[in-house]
């Protein structure tokens, strides 16, 4: 069998260029979903689109969660697999950063600034944060093998943009009882409108106290240094 080859001038070689362009980003969905839970919308859940029966290509990217006021900033963080993250502390106080989660086991020693080195999250899944001198605090890291992925707003609302075909939709939230509890939905893309994911969370968690009383807790456990 030949095949023929045909050479265009640049300007038509542009133009075929942007044909083939057009025609690829057509075949893009714009899928929208609804997280709620009880009626409600539910915040800070994280929204995943996955690929069916073929492999979906992620980019690891850097990202940084820092420490602020004794808190996770952000506290729920979304990144692909391979990712890098960064955990400065940008307290006057020192913190010790670990996870005994199974997608990922670190620990980081008592420090204050900026460690030297990133945490890579190379597994998939749930990675729970806390501080071992600041019990409330507590963090996710949520490690996601697929590059279509939202964090849904207060409207409990994402909007998410993958090629058309098959998928499998979750959403996981801090307050599900387990992981498994997450929803999933097998979805075909386009659809005719958007894609509802009902939770069933646990109650928040009780408040953390007073301001008076955690700066008293940080000044017993983080004495002044000479």
């Amino acid at each position: 069998m030949v095949v023929g080859v045909r050479l265009f001038p640049c300007g038509a070689r542009l133009a075929l260029a942007m044909g083939l362009a057009l025609s690829c980003s057509s075949a893009i969905a714009a899928l929208r979903v609804e997280v709620r839970s009880g009626g409600q919308p539910v915040e800070s859940a994280v929204v995943t689109l996955t690929p069916l029966g073929r492999a979906a290509a992620v980019t690891p990217i850097n990202a940084v969660m820092d420490q602020v006021g004794s808190e996770f900033k952000p506290r729920v963080l979304v990144v692909t697999k391979g990712s890098r993250v960064r955990f400065p502390n940008s307290d006057v106080i020192r913190h010790q950063v670990y996870s005994f989660s199974a997608a990922k086991r670190f620990e980081l020693p008592l420090y204050s600034g900026t460690p030297p080195e990133p945490v890579v999250f190379d597994s998939a899944g749930v990675v729970t944060l806390g501080c071992n001198i600041h019990d409330w605090m507590k963090g996710y890291v949520v490690v996601v093998d697929t590059p279509h992925y939202a964090l849904s707003g207060a409207d409990g609302r994402v909007q998410l943009d993958a090629p058309d075909g098959e998928y499998l939709l979750t959403a996981w939230h801090e307050r599900l009882p387990t992981v498994d509890a997450a929803p999933k939905q097998t979805i075909t893309l386009p659809m005719a409108g958007p894609a509802t994911l009902e939770l069933t969370l646990a109650a928040p968690p009780p408040p953390r106290g007073t301001d008076r009383l955690r700066a008293l807790q940080d000044r017993f456990r983080n004495p002044p240094r000479d």
